[in-house]
């Protein structure tokens, strides 16, 4: 290696006829700092070459220059990369820059491989996720599907698309619930919402009326001082009461057992979800408490209270 004035260069490699060199040169600047350029090439060499040359006196069989950006983005490059990519790494997360978002695609590619079992077993076995950060993600998600939920309120979304928000939250019915079963068909003409299993192992219906299109929860009149049910909410608990009686008839149904994964079918109970409650009075909401009294197999709930119980689990008080 050798310097000359503001110029520095080294012999890459040397042969009989060629040879290969890189040379820094810094390029003074009155108003701004100065830059430092990167020259490499590979030239011709002269009978009588002498070591000290700069490649400008050398015949240029090939010759790349980098401006100052250029030279400081190869160097971020080699320093990332070489090293991984020598042991036959070819996707890594830089520790130094675990948050850049290049990175999320590697993590993405990891936990979308095709073998989940396997997956799964990997990330148990080595503990990659730690309990408080599994703690922590299950939070934030939850969160984030309250902030969907609130958002959802503020549109008139057909029922689809809250079928869709509650088979990915099921968490949201509270703890009563394990899981959400494949079959909806009770019979040839009743498919629910969702079927679902309890923790003691018994099956359960959830039924659920999108909270606009028009249907009101209370009557537009009050009979004698009292707030009664919407013929909308009347009609709704008629279906879920006829779901309720249609299950307890397939109970003994080897064909509806299958459908079920053979769960037990006893005395189901329903939780029908109908109607927004933001806006009531105490009188409507003294009311509601009697009318849910009222049933012993069914429990009618608001959109508004569900979202009221998926902040009181998550502990969110926005």
């Amino acid at each position: 290696m050798s310097r000359v004035k503001d110029k520095l260069f080294t012999v890459l490699r040397n042969r009989p006829q060629v040879i290969t060199r890189a040379a820094f040169w810094k390029i003074p600047h009155n108003t701004r700092a100065d830059e430092v350029t990167l020259k490499v090439g590979r030239y011709k060499k002269p009978k009588d070459w002498d070591e000290t040359e700069e490649p400008e006196t050398l015949t240029p069989k090939s010759e790349l220059t980098f401006d100052n950006e250029e030279f400081v983005n190869l160097i971020q490059f080699l320093q990332n990369n070489y090293e991984p990519f020598k042991e036959g790494v070819k996707a890594f997360i830089p520790l130094d820059r675990p948050f850049e978002k290049s990175n999320a695609e590697q993590i993405k590619a990891l936990f979308s491989l095709p073998d989940k079992k396997q997956l799964i077993d990997f990330v148990l076995s080595n503990d990659v996720i730690p309990e408080a950060l599994e703690a922590g993600l299950l939070h934030a998600k939850r969160v984030k599907a309250i902030t969907e939920f609130s958002s959802m309120l503020n549109n008139d979304l057909v029922e689809s698309n809250w079928q869709a928000w509650f088979e990915k939250n099921s968490w949201v019915l509270g703890s009563d619930f394990v899981r959400i079963l494949d079959e909806r068909s009770i019979d040839t003409q009743n498919i629910t919402d969702f079927l679902m299993e309890a923790y003691d192992g018994f099956l359960d219906i959830i039924e659920i009326k999108r909270p606009e299109g028009g249907m009101t929860f209370w009557a537009k009149t009050i009979d004698h001082g009292n707030y009664v049910p919407s013929t909308d909410l009347i009609k709704a608990v008629i279906q879920a009461s006829s779901y309720i009686f249609d299950v307890e008839r397939e109970a003994n149904s080897i064909k509806f057992l299958e459908r079920v994964d053979g769960v037990k079918t006893i005395k189901p109970r329903c939780i029908l979800i109908f109607g927004r409650s933001n806006d009531w009075n105490d009188k409507q909401i003294e009311a509601f408490r009697i009318l849910n009294s009222g049933y012993h197999n069914l429990t009618i709930m608001t959109y508004d209270h569900v979202l009221e119980r998926a902040k009181r689990i998550v502990g969110h008080d926005s």
